[in-house]
């Protein structure tokens, strides 16, 4: 049964774990992938991937213990190293995302016609991502398609040299970045789907502050943030979850799972509603990191075990 707790005062383990890029090896790799394409640019992946195999065994635990969940086996150092160079694939990937070369990607869309007729009736939806797969290929396919606009609410500071390499890149892809953990937020957020856009936030990590619920996620309890869930109720917005799952090589599949509408909802119903809302968002979760295992980018101890 869930159950709701809120988290320790202490910062959770992964804004505590320490950054491991480098600003200088990140526009290294821009310029090299700029200049050279993506083909050679991901020659370097490989030893990216291997370094961090090597290098990062908090990681390195952490991604077998998920791969062990997912895969129903023991999962090897091969395994452990295509997770990690699926991760590096998808950050490389944004490069060529955020400079709007569509042309180097095949995307595959499902259920996009219904989330996008569902903000049709109302302006607006709100879009429930996790660290799955790449969140980018969203905001690429608003900026390849006319009409489809998308604003996201982004945590900044654990990936800050990361995000300030990309802005560097393509200074118009930063812009539509509603900043989490401020009073404004929410109304910022109300305000763009008022204008018929589509809002997106990562909701499968709390903040300090934040207050947790805890579901089954993979056959394990596991706690996963009110805060998103609490937000989508007073915006009263159809929710979806979000994913764009990286296949290999150039391929992605960008899904969109209806979770639940909350404009149906009234104030006394919502706590089971949102309770419900998030047991389906981790159940559907389960099921797109059952199709590609490889995707699931929290490399920290999901499930705080003792």
């Amino acid at each position: 049964m869930s159950t709701e707790r809120p988290t320790p005062d202490a910062q959770p383990e992964w804004m505590r774990r320490q950054e491991r890029s480098n600003l200088a090896i990140l526009r290294l790799m821009v310029w090299i992938s700029l200049s050279f394409g993506r083909q050679v640019g991901r020659i370097v992946l490989h030893g990216i991937a291997a370094y961090f195999v090597l290098f990062a065994p908090a990681a390195r635990r952490a991604s077998r213990d998920y791969l062990h969940r997912v895969l129903g086996r023991w999962a090897g150092w091969r395994d452990g190293y295509r997770h990690v160079l699926s991760f590096a694939s998808t950050i490389h990937d944004r490069i060529y995302l955020l400079n709007d070369r569509f042309d180097v990607f095949d995307i595959e869309v499902h259920g996009g016609e219904q989330m996008i007729e569902a903000a049709r009736t109302q302006p607006g939806a709100l879009l429930m991502g996790a660290h799955l797969g790449s969140f980018e290929v969203l905001r690429a396919m608003g900026r390849g398609k006319a009409g489809l606009k998308v604003a996201m609410m982004m945590y900044e500071q654990n990936a800050r040299k990361l995000n300030a390499t990309l802005a560097a890149i393509n200074p118009k892809a930063m812009q539509d970045i509603i900043s989490l953990g401020q009073m404004e937020s929410m109304l910022e957020a109300r305000d763009k789907l008022d204008e018929g856009y589509l809002v997106g936030m990562l909701a499968d990590r709390s903040l300090s502050d934040d207050a947790t619920i805890e579901v089954n996620f993979l056959g394990t309890p596991a706690s996963f943030p009110l805060g998103p869930w609490r937000m989508a109720a007073m915006l009263r917005r159809p929710v979806y979850l979000m994913a764009g799952l990286y296949l290999g090589g150039n391929r992605y599949e960008l899904h969109f799972v209806p979770l639940t509408d909350f404009s149906q909802v009234e104030r006394g119903g919502r706590d089971a509603a949102i309770r419900q809302a998030v047991q389906t968002y981790a159940d559907s979760l389960a099921a797109l990191c059952h199709q590609a295992p490889y995707n699931w980018f929290n490399f920290f101890d999901f499930w705080q075990k003792k």
